[in-house]
């Protein structure tokens, strides 16, 4: 049964998670921050530890109820409105934070042989962007999500926030190597190979030598450079939407949505 407690030392260390902006320190402990009922309660569905729960008072007896009783023995601690807003450092929206323990990434061999369509990022570090991507990879049609280790870490706050807590429902590695080894690897396991560039030797996104295949990987680049020189050059094909009205391009987690839906399988 958790053990309900007031916060009466806003610089206890069992709340320096809450307060710690430095995510690489999270990280490295093993630990993450969700935010808000909704992606607490997916996480908790995808089997994810609470190490403990930070609860603004009115919520502790409605909309985190539930997730209280679920988390068994552990602190929540709890305190108004201004008291969380001091400890965080912004004001809480939704009123329930929770720190919980990362578990093993799985075996990228494994993510590849068991799936038909993924999304490798190449060097994305905006968190909105990578919440926003991983949250259409798992709503439209996408088995899985691979990083190069120039990505953030997809369980940054923010990443998990925007993403609404798919970042715990669709695989997700990362992929060992520098451009373009990562896109041999992919071909070794049988994906074809699609870079999304802003380039005049393109394909059209519903080419069907890239709906039709068995196994495809959408690769997709950083806001503003976009992919890799080398790393288009060792795709099998460029893609890029169609724009009108002079547009030359989307946002890479809009553009990531367009892609998905039309080449994801539903």
């Amino acid at each position: 049964m958790a053990v309900i407690k007031e916060i009466t030392d806003l610089r206890a260390p069992e709340l320096v998670p809450y307060t710690d902006t430095a995510e690489l320190n999270l990280l490295r402990d093993g630990i993450f921050v969700a935010e808000s009922p909704k992606v607490i309660r997916t996480a908790l569905d995808s089997r994810y530890e609470p190490v403990s729960l930070l609860v603004e008072d009115k919520y502790v007896t409605c909309q985190a109820a539930d997730i209280i009783d679920r988390v068994g023995d552990i602190p929540v601690f709890h305190g108004d409105s201004a008291a969380l807003t001091e400890l965080t450092g912004y004001k809480l929206t939704q009123g329930v934070l929770a720190v919980m323990k990362r578990a093993p990434l799985p075996d990228i061999g494994d993510i590849l042989r068991n799936s038909h369509r993924v999304a490798l990022l190449e060097n994305i570090m905006n968190q909105t962007n990578t919440g926003a991507i991983f949250r259409s990879a798992a709503a439209l049609g996408f088995d899985a999500v691979l990083l190069t280790d120039g990505c953030s870490d997809p369980f940054f706050r923010r990443s998990v926030r925007v993403s609404m807590g798919t970042v715990f429902q669709i695989p997700w590695a990362y992929i060992n190597g520098d451009s373009p080894d990562y896109i041999r690897t992919l071909r070794k396991e049988g994906f074809v190979t699609a870079a999304m560039a802003l380039r005049s030797d393109t394909v059209t996104i519903d080419d069907p030598r890239v709906t039709g295949a068995d196994k495809l990987a959408v690769v997709l680049g950083t806001e503003g450079e976009g992919l890799l020189g080398s790393t288009i050059e060792e795709c099998d094909y460029t893609i890029k939407i169609p724009m009108s009205h002079g547009v030359d391009s989307l946002n890479v987690a809009a553009a990531s949505a367009v892609a998905f839906w039309q080449l994801g399988r539903h």
